[in-house]
């Protein structure tokens, strides 16, 4: 019976994995085949919707700033979110559950009404943001923020954190070094895990940087739209690149997590 019970789902699993990759692998294929009209299988197979992908420097510059604005954001989340959950898992511990509560608001606000919300703020501001990377940078930073906080704020709780600071300061190091040599390494597979999947969810975000930037700084996603009237087996290039990509940081994620 435990066999049967078993086989069963198996075949469950397997069916439910086999019906979502049939449209990723349709797409695979499509992408890679010079043409493929009425017939059930493509005409030829060409690598040439690649070759103009990865040559385009359109793509390139599109990607490059993508890069750049999703690590900027990380890297400015990181260096102020770290220090802040240090701060309320060490000397505030009773405000772990408002601070659970507040990285909650960023996915309250839908993003069309913050977007419309910074454009109203900044439209007439001596400072000119809506058009350029900075005012993505900070926006995403507000995306990132709950990944962020609450992997590593789990490995905060997986480690003694007071007791691993009673021993540094016994041993006459202070705060700030304990917390960079003691309690960061400690932290390192969640900081990790949460870093590579708030990655993945930035670049493929859409609607702040369709309603912020738009083409004045042309990231992946806006490039993605731009070119969707484009040949369809260079949309499915471009799409599987992107897949691919996302693919990858999410196996790191699970990797390091």
């Amino acid at each position: 019976m435990k066999n049967v019970n078993t086989a069963f789902h198996k075949t469950v699993v397997y069916s439910i994995v086999g019906i979502m990759l049939v449209p990723i692998i349709a797409t695979f294929v499509y992408s890679l085949s010079s043409r493929w009209g009425a017939t059930v299988l493509p005409d030829g197979f060409t690598f040439d919707w690649y070759i103009a992908l990865l040559t385009d420097s359109r793509f390139l510059d599109a990607f490059g700033r993508s890069l750049f604005i999703c690590i900027a954001s990380l890297a400015l989340s990181v260096f102020l979110i770290l220090p802040a959950i240090f701060v309320v898992f060490y000397y505030f511990p009773k405000l772990n559950k408002v601070m659970n509560l507040l990285i909650l608001l960023p996915f309250a606000v839908p993003p069309v009404v913050s977007s419309v919300g910074l454009l109203q703020l900044y439209a007439d501001s001596e400072i000119s943001l809506i058009g350029t990377p900075w005012i993505l940078i900070g926006t995403y930073f507000t995306i990132a923020l709950p990944f962020m906080y609450r992997a590593i704020a789990n490995s905060f709780d997986a480690i003694n954190l007071h007791d691993l600071m009673d021993a540094a300061h016994l041993l006459g190091a202070s705060t700030t070094k304990a917390f960079l040599l003691i309690i960061l390494p400690n932290l390192k597979k969640g900081l990790m895990a949460s870093l590579f999947l708030s990655f993945s969810f930035l670049l493929g975000e859409f609607v702040f940087a369709n309603i912020l930037v738009g083409t004045r700084y042309e990231t992946l996603q806006i490039y993605l739209y731009n070119m969707r009237q484009t040949s369809g087996h260079f949309t499915s290039a471009l799409v599987m690149t992107y897949f691919l990509f996302i693919f990858v940081l999410t196996w790191l994620a699970s990797r390091f997590s």
